[in-house]
């Protein structure tokens, strides 16, 4: 499912939405056009890194500046034809690439995506001996802003964190705002993490894990878990997480001209009235209970707009003797992981992953292929 797809969400009419896309790929033409006069080849890697970033800051900016100026009724259409699009390309990619197969299901109520590897399923894999364990399970929280993307388009990225863990990732699609304001994201999430529960998921080999929006969204969910009494995930990971949403600090204007992020950044849907330094929806303001936190993994570039607030984040759980992994990758823009995997930054915070992978969340050999 995608947002438009819920009866709730409206969407324009085909020749409108024909119109919208036109319009999106003038504006990303527009601004691979401007690549050549921003220096392309400066910047803290190699030049190919350099380059790779300088193209993809102009074609992501291009794409969010003009999806942000769209009625929300042309924006969803157009995000389902982009998610149409992902959901004929992804499937057979991510086999090829990372064997991977993709599964939709209904967990907790919420839809969503699965990412296991094909080597840990029955039907690729029809002797025990030869299975692959899933040591863990990831429950994904995809990332835009709170507003947008869908399950599918993260799917290449999910692929990768199954590879690279071994686990496996369900990639939640929770609802939205503008239709869906807080907190129904984070009931949403609330959902799926007791649906894993009631599946015989020990929630000790449970990752929270989330980018963006959807990483503001598993820092609060967090949060949620321990006021309603439910176990403690086995580890939280966040890249660039949105868990700040004041926006006060001097990296939101200081950074603006580097970033791939819109200079103006919406909030006010998601908030709907809600104060943004509200801890439930700005997580850097809580007070993290050392004996209730899990081992926490952040990442984020050194030239993103909310580097200062994630700053803020990861240096308050530390004071509060949460086990916490924190890279800051200096001259990369906000979720460069998922934007830019080959970049040699990108790499460090893979390998990063991948040790860390193992240290807070315990394999359990039969719990494998029980949910």
């Amino acid at each position: 499912m995608v947002m438009a797809d819920r009866p709730e969400v409206q969407t324009a009419s085909a020749p409108v939405t024909a119109l919208t896309v036109v319009g999106l790929a003038q504006s990303m033409i527009n601004g691979l056009a401007r690549v050549p006069f921003r220096k392309p080849w400066s910047g803290p890697s190699g030049l190919l890194d350099n380059l790779g970033q300088s193209v993809t800051r102009q074609t992501i900016r291009a794409f969010m500046g003009y999806s942000m100026g769209l009625p929300i009724e042309e924006f969803r259409s157009m995000e389902k034809m982009l998610d149409d699009v992902c959901r004929v390309v992804m499937p057979p990619f991510v086999e090829l690439t990372d064997g991977v197969e993709l599964t939709d299901d209904i967990v907790g109520g919420v839809p969503g995506l699965w990412c296991r590897a094909k080597a840990s399923s029955d039907a690729y894999v029809d002797d025990d001996e030869d299975k692959e364990e899933i040591g863990a399970t990831i429950l994904y929280l995809h990332g835009g802003g709170y507003i947008g993307t869908s399950p599918m388009m993260y799917s290449a990225f999910a692929s990768s964190l199954v590879r690279i863990s071994g686990h496996e990732v369900f990639i939640a699609d929770y609802r939205m705002a503008p239709e869906f304001p807080f907190p129904a994201g984070v009931h949403d999430a609330a959902d799926v993490y007791r649906g894993l529960l009631g599946r015989g998921v020990d929630p000790d080999h449970i990752i929270v894990a989330g980018d963006s929006g959807g990483g503001g969204l598993a820092a609060s969910l967090v949060a949620y878990l321990r006021d309603h009494d439910l176990p403690r995930p086995g580890a939280l990971a966040l890249f660039s997480p949105e868990i700040d949403l004041d926006l006060d600090h001097p990296s939101v204007t200081e950074n603006a001209p580097y970033d791939i992020l819109p200079w103006s950044i919406p909030v006010t849907p998601y908030l709907h009235g809600v104060q943004p330094n509200d801890a439930r929806v700005s997580p850097v303001n809580a007070e993290p209970d050392p004996s209730w936190f899990p081992p926490t993994f952040v990442c984020w570039g050194g030239s993103e707009m909310f580097r200062d607030g994630i700053r803020d984040f990861a240096a308050r759980l530390e004071a509060s003797d949460v086990t916490t992994h924190a890279i800051e990758e200096p001259g990369m823009f906000h979720v460069f992981p998922i934007l830019m995997p080959w970049a040699e930054a990108s790499k460090r915070v893979f390998r990063a992953l991948s040790e860390l992978a193992d240290g807070h969340v315990e394999s359990d050999p039969e719990a494998v292929q029980t949910h």
